[in-house]
């Protein structure tokens, strides 16, 4: 990595009693930002602006993360938050493009870092155009990332179209939860909604009650834009997902045949962790008119159950 630490700390670094900000190299040598402050922590890997980390104060990790995850330049990191974009999964195309985009495997510049009055630390990011993403995606096109961590984590991704035609987008937060049991969580909020079963060749089926996971299970979700609760009876707690300019949900968990052939998601590890991805995918992909912006939104919040 050329990053220079102690140049992006002197930029960047926020050093209040209660609200701190510092960046290091992680493993891998790959920039780390580290953020603690009064209401929560957070890491977030530069490469792929991915998050590592959150955990709300008095409260256990949120994040999955891979034990097995591998930290190499250019390699996307097994669990956390990684930024799917400008497309989501395998390219329409190209087979020999990267899957689900190129935003999670590239390095991202800090912007400006920020500790707000309430307590919150915010972040904002973006990706400077290369000769290399340009052979991928030639658009004329910005995307910026901010991330405000508190009592909740706000994630923010805005695609700005600055050519002079329209461009089309998918993308996601491809957000892997911890839980205690993958088997036990109930998730909430896709009640009655059709998804597409990538195991079943996308075909279209009806979501019927609350999702379960006692198999490997691959879906998009469709027409869906209203709040979504991971329940965690064994730890005593919801995760509520709020979110705007998404209306397609992707719920993924591998189940152990998959996941012995991954490679790096650990020993069990699928028993631990559930995707549930706020995306623009499948009949959500969005066109940008030139000028325009769109903006994919979501927060967390972790609510203690009775």
């Amino acid at each position: 990595m050329t990053l220079d630490i102690e140049t992006l700390n002197s930029k960047f670094s926020i050093q209040q009693d209660d609200n701190q900000l510092l960046i290091t190299r992680g493993d891998g040598d790959i920039p780390v930002v580290t953020i603690q402050n009064k209401l929560a922590s957070a890491r977030i890997s530069l490469q792929g602006a991915h998050i590592l980390s959150w955990i709300p104060a008095g409260e256990a990790e949120v994040i999955w993360l891979s034990e097995d995850a591998v930290y190499k330049d250019g390699k996307s990191i097994r669990g956390g938050i990684p930024v799917c974009w400008p497309w989501f999964g395998a390219h329409e195309s190209r087979e020999d493009f990267p899957a689900h985009g190129f935003a999670r495997t590239v390095m991202w510049d800090l912007l400006k870092t920020e500790a707000l009055d309430d307590g919150r630390t915010r972040i904002s990011l973006f990706i400077q155009k290369s000769q290399q993403m340009d052979s991928f995606w030639p658009e004329q096109a910005e995307v910026f990332f901010q991330v405000t961590v508190g009592k909740k984590l706000e994630l923010e991704l805005d695609t700005c179209n600055k050519g002079s035609k329209a461009i089309s987008i998918g993308q996601a937060f491809h957000t892997y939860f911890k839980v205690n049991d993958v088997s036990r969580v109930m998730l909430h909020g896709l009640d009655g909604a059709e998804y597409l079963d990538k195991l079943e060749g996308f075909k279209r089926k009806k979501q019927p009650g609350t999702v379960t996971i006692n198999e490997e299970v691959d879906r998009v979700y469709l027409d869906t834009a209203n709040d979504c609760v991971i329940q965690d009876t064994e730890l005593n707690r919801n995760i509520v997902i709020k979110k705007c300019g998404s209306h397609s949900t992707v719920v993924w968990n591998p189940w152990q045949q998959t996941a012995d052939k991954m490679g790096d998601l650990g020993t069990n590890g699928y028993k631990t962790m559930l995707c549930v991805e706020s995306s623009n995918a499948a009949d959500d992909v969005v066109v940008i008119e030139p000028g325009k912006q769109h903006q994919l939104y979501v927060d967390y919040e972790v609510i203690k159950a009775g």
